[in-house]
C-alpha cells in the first residue's frame, strides 16, 4: 500500500492544533483520520475599568459603545467583546483546574490580571491567545501547548505567557536564546542513501507567515483572500521542476477534488475542537487553497493552519533531494515575495513565527515512512528514538497504529537547531534504525548500538 501512496503527506498534530491528516488508502478508500475529541464560569461583579487610551495596548473604556456594534457570537469563535473589562481579573479568569496543558500551567490569576488589559494593533487579546486551551483541556498524558498567536505581535505583548510556555515546551530554550537558520541543502551530510527497503517515502515540511498580516486564528476575510492572491501569483512564478497549478477549495472541481484526494494532498475543513476553538474554521473554505508541482513533490497549502505549510516530498529514501528541493524551493518562494516588499515572519530568537508555540524556529518537520516490525516491538524503542531525538508515529500519523511494521519517524524539535541540523538528525538517526532492524531480524543483540542520549 505505502510504496504506491504518498501517505507520508499527513502533518502532525499542531500542540495547540492541528488533528486531521489524510493516512492512505485502506481497503480502497481514502481514509481521514481524525484526532480525538477533547473534554467547560461566569460570575457578575461590575467593577471599573481602567481608563487608557487607546494606543494598542490596552482596551479603551472611552471606544465606541460595544454593544452598537455587537454581533451575535458564533461558536468555536474568537468573539470576545470589551464589556469584560467591566468585570474584574477573578471573575473573568477561566477555570483550568481540571487542565494539562501547557498554558494552563503559566496562567495563573495574577498573570492574566496583567494581560487581560492589553491588545495587539490588530486587537488580538489574550482571552483570544488562550481560549483553545480553555475549551480543550486535554489529556493526562498528552501534553499540549494551549494557546496560539493571533499574530507576530502577540509573543512580544504576551511574552510573559508565551516565554514560559516556549522554554517548557522546546527542551529549556531561553528568552535569551537566539535561534540557527541553515537552508544551504549542501551542508546536508549523506541522505541519499537511505535504504529503500525499508523507507517507503521522505519527506520534509515547514510553515511560513507573511509579514503584514495576522496569522489564520485572528485574520479578517480581506486579510485571508489578499494571502491567498499574493501566494498564488507568487507560486505562479516558479519554473522548472516547480512549475505547477493552483487550485482553490471553494471551486474546485469534482474531478479535481477527487485527483487530490487520490493523491493525498486535501485537506479538509476542520473539526477538531482545538482548531475550531482557536477560530481556524472561519469563513471556510473562503481562501484557502492547494498548489503542487507538475511533479507532485512539492505542495504548498495556502490559509490552513498557517498562511503557507510548505512541503517537499517523494517515494524512497532519498532525503537529500527531497532537503534540496524544499530548500530551493523555499528560498525561491521566499524571494517572490520579497520582490513584492513582503516578507516572512522572523527573528533572531524565535526564528520564524507560527501560529502555534511548538512549531516556532525552523517550523520544519523531517521525517520518513519506515517498515521497522522488529525494532518496532522491541521493548526499548521509545528510548532509542528519544536518545536520538526523534519521535514516531503510527503509519497514518498522530493518533494511529503502526501498520505492518511502519512507522512515521521524524525529528522531535523544532527550535534551536537549524534545518540542517534537524535533517542531519533524521538521516543519521534513521541509518542506525535500519541497522537495528537488520540485527534483530538475524536474531542478534542490539544492545551495543543503543547511543548515549543527546
Amino acid at each position: 500500500m505505502f510504496a504506491k501512496s504518498l501517505a507520508f503527506l499527513q502533518e502532525g498534530r499542531c500542540q495547540a492544533g492541528r488533528v486531521f491528516e489524510w493516512a492512505g488508502r485502506a481497503g480502497g478508500k481514502v481514509t481521514l483520520l481524525r484526532g480525538p475529541a477533547s473534554f467547560r464560569r461566569a460570575t457578575a461583579k461590575p467593577v471599573p475599568c481602567g481608563k487608557r487610551r487607546g494606543d494598542g495596548n490596552t482596551l479603551s473604556s472611552s471606544s465606541p459603545s460595544p454593544l452598537a456594534s455587537q454581533v451575535p457570537a458564533m461558536p468555536f469563535s474568537n468573539s470576545h467583546n470589551l464589556l469584560k473589562c467591566k468585570y474584574s481579573a477573578e471573575d473573568e479568569y477561566p477555570d483550568l483546574s481540571v487542565h494539562n496543558n501547557h498554558m494552563a500551567k503559566v496562567l495563573t490569576l495574577e498573570l492574566y490580571a496583567k494581560l487581560r488589559d492589553k491588545k495587539t494593533a490588530s486587537g488580538c487579546t489574550v482571552d483570544d491567545v488562550i481560549q483553545t486551551g480553555v475549551d480543550n483541556p486535554g489529556h493526562p498524558y498528552i501534553m499540549t501547548v494551549g494557546c496560539v498567536a493571533g499574530d507576530e505581535e502577540c509573543y512580544d505583548v504576551y511574552k510573559e505567557l508565551f516565554d514560559p510556555i516556549i522554554e517548557d515546551r522546546h527542551g529549556g530554550y531561553k528568552p535569551t536564546d537566539q535561534h540557527k537558520t541553515d537552508l544551504n541543502a549542501d551542508n546536508l551530510q549523506g541522505g541519499d542513501d537511505l535504504d529503500p527497503n525499508y523507507v517507503l517515502s521522505s519527506r520534509v515540511r515547514t510553515g511560513r507567515s507573511i509579514r503584514g498580516f495576522c496569522l489564520p486564528p485572528h485574520c479578517s476575510r480581506g486579510e485571508r483572500r489578499a494571502i491567498e492572491k499574493l501566494s498564488v501569483e507568487a507560486l505562479a512564478s516558479l519554473e522548472g521542476d516547480l512549475n505547477g497549478r493552483y487550485y482553490a477549495l471553494k471551486n474546485m472541481t469534482d474531478a479535481e477534488q477527487q485527483q487530490l484526494i487520490d493523491d493525498h494532498f486535501l485537506f479538509d475543513k476542520p473539526v477538531s475542537p482545538l482548531l475550531l476553538a482557536s477560530g481556524m474554521a472561519r469563513d471556510w473554505p473562503d481562501g484557502r487553497g492547494i498548489w503542487h508541482n507538475d511533479n507532485k513533490t512539492f505542495l504548498v497549502w495556502i490559509n490552513e493552519e498557517d498562511h503557507l505549510r510548505v512541503i517537499s516530498m517523494q517515494k524512497g529514501g532519498n532525503m537529500k533531494e527531497v532537503f534540496t528541493r524544499f530548500c530551493t524551493g523555499l528560498t525561491q518562494i521566499e524571494n517572490l515575495f520579497k520582490s513584492k516588499n513582503y516578507e516572512f515572519m522572523w527573528n533572531p530568537h524565535l526564528g520564524y513565527i507560527l501560529t502555534c508555540p511548538s512549531n516556532l524556529g525552523t517550523g520544519l518537520r523531517a521525517g520518513v515512512h519506515i517498515k521497522l516490525p522488529h525494532l518496532g516491538k522491541h521493548e526499548k524503542f521509545g528510548d532509542i528514538l528519544k536518545k536520538l531525538r526523534l519521535q514516531k508515529r503510527g503509519t497514518g500519523g498522530v493518533d494511529t497504529a503502526a501498520v505492518g511494521g511502519v512507522f512515521d519517524v521524524s525529528n522531535a524539535d523544532r527550535l534551536g537547531f537549524s534545518e540542517v541540523e534537524l535533517v542531519q538528525m533524521v538521516v543519521d538517526g534513521v541509518k542506525l534504525l535500519i541497522e537495528m532492524e537488520k540485527r534483530l531480524e538475524k536474531g542478534q543483540c542490539i544492545d551495543d548500538l543503543i547511543p548515549a542520549q543527546k
